[in-house]
């Protein structure tokens, strides 16, 4: 069997069907901006990972932003995103390889019965290494950073098994191929199959169904109070990357109690802070001069000299002002202040 990555040519066109389950909304070959434009008409794999709270990149709410136009078209330029995106095609050619399989790339596909249940297939098989016949499936591709292989080592972590299983039912599957390189040189391969998880997969439809409502009637989703506030901070400064003007939160209960929280917590962390700085310096004192502390003929910890490149900028502007001027800039930020008064108030 030939090993082939098929590309754009004889590319079905928008419309036509092209899994069991799944029309062709855009192909592959479609302009970037077409695509993620086209993809706000519905929701895609990653956007229901993003729904579940198991996403590095999102939440139910940043998924609801980006479906009402709140967020920019292209909100993820980061260098993981960047990268994973340029090794794709890779990976693609290296699982069609070991698995002596013809793969091709399609684009958006939508479910012929639930037009808004849309994902993007990395590729699609079109000679299952499982199957004694010509059957076809696809394949998830993913890049991974070496520190997150323990989440790979039983099978796909979950927010990837979400996504696959997503897939699958939009397409119509029962079962999807899953590549992965993780660190630049690990390549590992799974298989997810329909038969293993349909309650979930009712599961899934279900949540979409709920937040593709959301969606439509314009209804923002309630967040879990575990949400990961990182994710959250990051939504905030895309949705009002510039501020002006004043809210009265004066009837805002959930504010008044963000408040006490931010408060409390300031205080345990300066608290925590200094009794880990006492410590340290009880480690750092019974070493004497030594730079190694021994227990039981085994090391017990060490105090290791680091070094790292600083830049003097005052020198730098005084003796080559022209290389300060072309490499030194002012990059603006926001922090949290609180008055005094309001601390005492909220930390009585």
């Amino acid at each position: 069997m030939t090993t082939t990555v098929l590309a754009g040519a004889s590319a079905p066109a928008a419309g036509r069907r092209v899994t069991p389950t799944g029309r062709l909304i855009l192909s592959a070959d479609a302009d970037r901006a077409d695509w993620l434009t086209a993809r706000r008409n519905g929701l895609g794999s990653s956007d229901l990972a993003a729904i579940l709270g198991i996403s590095r990149y999102g939440n139910a709410l940043s998924v609801y932003h980006d479906k009402t136009g709140g967020l920019p078209l292209e909100n993820d330029d980061s260098e993981p995103a960047l990268w994973g995106r340029a090794i794709e095609d890779t990976v693609a050619r290296e699982w069609a390889r070991r698995n002596r399989s013809v793969v091709w790339r399609v684009g958006l596909v939508a479910n012929v019965d639930r037009p808004w249940q849309m994902c993007t297939l990395d590729r699609r098989v079109l000679e299952c290494p499982l199957a004694t016949e010509r059957e076809r499936c696809a394949v998830e591709i993913k890049c991974r950073d070496k520190m997150k292989a323990p989440m790979w080592r039983k099978g796909c972590p979950d927010d990837v098994l979400a996504q696959t299983l997503w897939q699958a039912d939009v397409c119509g599957y029962d079962h999807i191929h899953v590549g992965v390189l993780i660190g630049g040189n690990d390549y590992r391969q799974f298989v997810v199959r329909v038969a293993d998880h349909q309650q979930l997969i009712g599961d899934l439809r279900a949540v979409g169904e709920r937040a593709w409502q959301q969606i439509v009637t314009r209804r923002p989703p309630v967040l879990p109070h575990d949400a990961d506030p990182d994710v959250l901070l990051d939504l905030y400064e895309q949705l009002h990357p510039a501020r002006a003007g004043a809210v009265d939160v004066t009837r805002d209960g959930d504010a008044q109690d963000a408040m006490a929280d931010y408060v409390t917590a300031a205080s345990e962390e300066s608290a925590a802070k200094r009794r880990k700085n006492t410590a340290k310096a009880a480690l750092i004192g019974a070493l004497g001069k030594g730079d190694q502390a021994i227990r039981l003929d085994r090391t017990f910890y060490s105090y290791d000299e680091t070094s790292r490149e600083h830049v003097d900028t005052e020198r730098l502007a005084e003796r080559w002002p022209d290389a300060y001027a072309d490499c030194v800039e002012d990059r603006t930020s926001r922090r949290l202040n609180i008055p005094t008064d309001i601390r005492q108030e909220y930390s009585a």
